[in-house]
């Protein structure tokens, strides 16, 4: 069963490296976010009330209620309906995407370790490559900000890989993290949005002292 989600979480990748609106973003991000509850929870055969508790806040309250709907925010003050062209064409971006899954499949064949799930290694590493590939790529500071997010599923997903214990003290570190992270950057971008008509990363350039 968690082999088929961590897959599903996969294609959710390649629908978000074609996809062109904001929204959909958001919506891929709070899919993302459900199914690495289910995952964790199946994963996780010895946990207590207090680990499930933990995982449920920072799965389902924080990455599938909170921060889409902070972005939702966002978008709907500044009027954000779609992406800004990206630098590379969606096809090359797609194909992209495939090159980085089968590299990350192709290296973790390689890992020769009984105690590393290679589902877990193959999309952990991909979501997080995939992440910088999606920041480096987009032109809006808002779509930087969904490709951080993305990279933080990719953290949770290999910190599952590791074994079935997981650490509630870099669960903490890693909510305060993302929360911190996220809350400024959306303060950025506000700000940003106030000075520009559309908060594209190069009209950065044009800021003086």
């Amino acid at each position: 069963m968690k082999e088929l989600l961590l897959i599903i979480f996969l294609v959710s990748l390649f629908y978000m490296s074609i996809a062109n609106r904001m929204r959909n973003y958001v919506k891929i991000l709070i899919m993302q976010g459900a199914l690495l509850f289910l995952v964790a929870v199946i994963q996780l055969h010895e946990v207590n009330a207090f680990n499930v508790a933990m995982i449920s806040l920072e799965t389902i309250v924080f990455k599938t209620i909170a921060v889409p709907y902070f972005l939702f925010y966002i978008i709907h003050k500044h009027h954000i309906t779609r992406e800004a062209e990206p630098f590379v064409p969606h096809f090359v971006s797609l194909l992209i995407t495939v090159l980085i899954v089968v590299a990350t499949f192709l290296v973790a064949e390689r890992v020769d370790d009984a105690y590393l799930d290679k589902i877990f290694f193959v999309t952990a590493v991909s979501t997080i490559l995939f992440g910088l590939y999606f920041i480096v790529s987009r032109r809006k500071l808002l779509s930087h900000i969904i490709g951080y997010s993305v990279i933080e599923n990719g953290v949770f997903v290999l910190s599952l890989a590791v074994g079935n214990e997981m650490p509630v003290l870099v669960n903490l570190g890693v909510l305060l993290d993302i929360f911190a992270s996220v809350l400024i950057l959306g303060i950025f971008v506000g700000k940003i949005g106030d000075v520009f008509k559309d908060a594209d990363v190069e009209q950065l350039t044009e800021l003086k002292d």
